[in-house]
This record gives C-alpha cells, structure tokens and sequence, in this order.
C-alpha cells in the first residue's frame, strides 16, 4: 500500500508542487497542498518543503493564500474557473495579488502551519540547513493575521468565509440557506470542465454551480475587498476555524523551534476555541454548526465540519466526549452504518451518498478526526478509523471520496491527498498496514470501528 500511494504522490508531481487529480484538478490547490505535504515528508521532506513554498510564492500581499495557483502550461479550457475568469494580476491588484502569477482570489482552509511544523519534523536537522522555518514563518503570520482581522465579519473573533469553497465543502447542505439568496449566473454565461471527469450525479447541480460562479464574480468586480462590500454569503465555518486554531498551535510549535515567543500564538488558539465553543456549539445537536453571519443564526443542518473542533488539544472535555458520541450515533454511524465519518447528516434532508460533500465520505477529513479521537484519549476508536481509511482508501484506488457505507470510489481515483494521509497513517503506525489489510473491506472496517467502540 506504501508503494502503490507513493506511485500516486509521484506521478502527480508536477516539477514544483502536485496536483490533486491531473485530469479533473490540474493546478495547484491550497489546502489540498497542505494535506499533500504531510504525507509527501515521509518519501522527501525536502520536496514537501517545496510543495509548501511554492505555495506561498503566490501569496498575496495582503496576507491571504489564494485556494487555487494555476499552472500556465495548461490550457485555459482544462479548468473553469480558469485564469481568465478570476483577472487576479489585474482585479487583485489593490489587495496586493502577485503580478507574474495567476490565481484564485478567495481562499481554503488554513492548514498550512500545521503542515509545515510536521514537515519539519520529519526531518529537522535537513529544515534546519535550508532555513525551511525561518522563510514559511513570516507568510504563515500574515496568513493568520489576513483571516482573523479582515475576515472576523460577525466580530466574535472568528473568521468568516465569503464563498462555499473556502470552507473547502463546496456543496455541503450547509451553504442551500445562505445561498437563496444568490441570484446565479446566467446557464449559458459559464462552462463547466467538472462534468467531462465524472458523473453529473456526483457533482454539484448547474443552480448550485450558477450562484457559485456569481459569488466569485461579485467578489471579483469588486477588487477582492474583504471590507466595503456587500457580500451576499458570510459564514462562520467551524472546520475553517478549527484548522485555525490548531496551526495556531502550530505557530506556537514553531515560534518555540526559532527561539521566538510563542505566547502570542497559544492565546490566540485559545481565544479560536473559546470562540469556537461560544458562538457555535450546539448542545443539543452534539455537535458545531455553522452560522450565518447575514442572517445573525446558526444552520441547523449537521456536517462533519461541526465535528472537525475535536481536532483542538484545548477543547472542553465534554464538549469533546459529546462530539464523539455524536461522531458514533445515528446522524454520523461510525461503526454502525458508517466505517468512515460521512460529510453530512445521514437522516438529514439533503443526504446523498454519492454526491459531492452531501454524504460522500472523505479520507482528510477522517484523518483530522482520527488525530482528534486520539487527541482526546480514544486510541481504541481512533486505531479502528485509522484501520478503515486505509481499507478504504486502498480498496478504492485512492479515490477522492467513497459511498460512507460501502467504500464505492467516486470523484477521481489517484488521488493526491488520499494517499498522502495514507503514507502519514502508515509511517505513524507500525501495525497499520498489516490492521488494515485485515479490515479488507468496508464491512470489515466497520465492523473493527463498531468493536473499537465497544
């Protein structure tokens, strides 16, 4: 399984970073990077150095990450929204977008402190040499700082998104309330390249593609401006948060390795979490939802975001052991229904299995909840799921998704973050491959979820 998902990393290098899938996603992607670095140190630290800092080459003035850097060399039709569509060297040109390289304008979860503190430690003495820190560090700064003071929308202290995909759950039930009141983009204004790569079952609908295209074109006319603008979606995302937090945590990781304060940094992660539990947990959901800032209430739809903030050292014990109940009851099955943690609601309205972040499962996501369950004493629970992502994901071909109850492969297969959180899980646990080559199949990785539980 080692060889067969290095094969995948390999063969999606690019020269200077990775692609997630080279047909269906053929530039570089933000948070995509981030999971792609974690498992790419344990075949090259030094080329998961490079996955990150090139990165951060595009980053923009301002302080934000654009979700997407797009490599010239492919052809303008390959990808929509392509180049053409974001104008960043020219509409972003206020907010400080790089001149010489085209990307996106918005951005995706914040992971990549945390990425680049693992990628250092995979190889300390070889980061050290090449002052891998010392250069990512300041970038991170200004990264943080863009999203909690130009971001902070509701003025709680959490960062808000202005787009679906920045939570990085583009079609999540979540965003059906906030997005009603989005007029769409005209059906023939736009091309969908998405539909020509898989089943127009899997994907999102032409309306929900419409108001996307919409909100990305609002916020391009208008310069990229966080403050000013009318935004038609504003949303407190608890996964985007919970990432926030936890590189914080990471920040403070690294302030410490660089003989810089990292008090600064562990304050903040706790004022993220405080927040977090303030303005977003719901007890008797058992879980965070996200609120509609626009709206001033929270959506009462339950998705595995709201279960991402177990990810958190510093999270509330029961807030914590609510979360994991919740994690392994009706809504979410894990070990009953499930092997792995489904994205949405499975008794929700807008469950699909198939269907892109409406019920699909995704193997980063249960790799953040995997840390999370060990993080907070649930080593049995968390070596169970760490047994099924890997029958999953190697039963699937390292598919982008999979059915939650089945492990069918759907989106691409050979898929780059897919194996890299496969190679983290294989290095941090000896007796991983051989657990998960016992687990086999979806049944069988349910089944030793379902004992791990009890």
């Amino acid at each position: 399984m080692r060889r067969r998902a290095a094969e995948v990393l390999l063969g999606n290098w690019t020269g200077a970073s990775t692609v997630p899938s080279p047909a269906l996603y053929p530039h570089q992607w933000s948070w995509d990077s981030a999971f792609i670095a974690i498992g790419l140190r344990h075949l090259s630290p030094e080329r998961a150095q490079r996955e990150l800092e090139t990165l951060l080459a595009a980053q923009w003035a301002d302080g934000r990450i654009p979700h997407i850097v797009f490599n010239p060399a492919v052809p303008l039709g390959a990808y929509f929204p392509s180049p053409d569509f974001w104008r960043s060297s020219t509409a972003g040109r206020e907010a400080g977008a790089p001149a010489a390289t085209q990307t996106s304008g918005i951005v995706q979860p914040p992971v990549h402190a945390l990425a680049a503190w693992l990628v250092h430690r995979s190889d300390p003495e070889a980061s050290r040499r090449r002052g891998f820190l010392e250069r990512v560090r300041p970038a991170l700064v200004a990264w943080h700082d863009y999203l909690l003071r130009r971001r902070d929308f509701g003025g709680h202290g959490l960062a808000a998104v202005l787009h679906p995909w920045e939570p990085g759950m583009d079609n999540s039930p979540c965003w059906d309330e906030p997005l009603e009141r989005v007029e769409p983009a005209p059906a023939g204004s736009f091309r969908r390249a998405d539909l020509g790569h898989g089943d127009r079952a899997d994907r999102p609908t032409d309306l929900d593609y419409g108001r996307y295209v919409a909100l990305a074109a609002h916020y391009r006319d208008h310069g990229y401006r966080d403050a000013g603008t009318e935004h038609a979606f504003v949303v407190e995302d608890p996964g985007f948060n919970a990432l926030l937090a936890l590189s914080e945590h990471a920040l403070a990781a690294i302030a410490g390795e660089l003989g810089q304060d990292a008090a600064p940094h562990r304050s903040r992660a706790q004022r993220l979490t405080a927040a977090l539990v303030e303005r977003l947990w719901d007890e008797e959901a058992g879980l965070f939802l996200c609120r509609d800032v626009r709206a001033g209430a929270l959506v009462r739809d339950r998705s595995v975001t709201g279960l991402l903030p177990l990810a958190l050292p510093s999270l509330p014990g029961p807030v914590a052991q609510a979360l994991v109940r919740t994690m392994r009851g009706p809504h979410f099955g894990l070990g009953t229904a499930c092997g792995l943690v489904p994205s949405y609601d499975l008794r929700g309205p807008a469950f699909d299995a198939s269907r892109y972040w409406r019920g699909p499962a995704w193997f980063n996501v249960n790799w953040l909840l995997e840390r999370g369950l060990r993080q907070h004493g649930e080593a049995a629970l968390a070596d169970a799921l760490e047994q099924a992502v890997l029958a999953f994901a190697g039963g699937s071909g390292f598919a982008e998704y999979v059915d939650p109850h089945t492990g069918q492969a759907r989106g691409a297969t050979g898929f780059s973050w897919t194996a890299a959180v496969v190679l983290d899980l294989l290095a941090r646990s000896g007796r991983a491959a051989e657990a998960g080559a016992q687990a086999g199949t979806a049944a069988g990785a349910a089944a030793a979820v379902a004992e791990a539980g009890g």
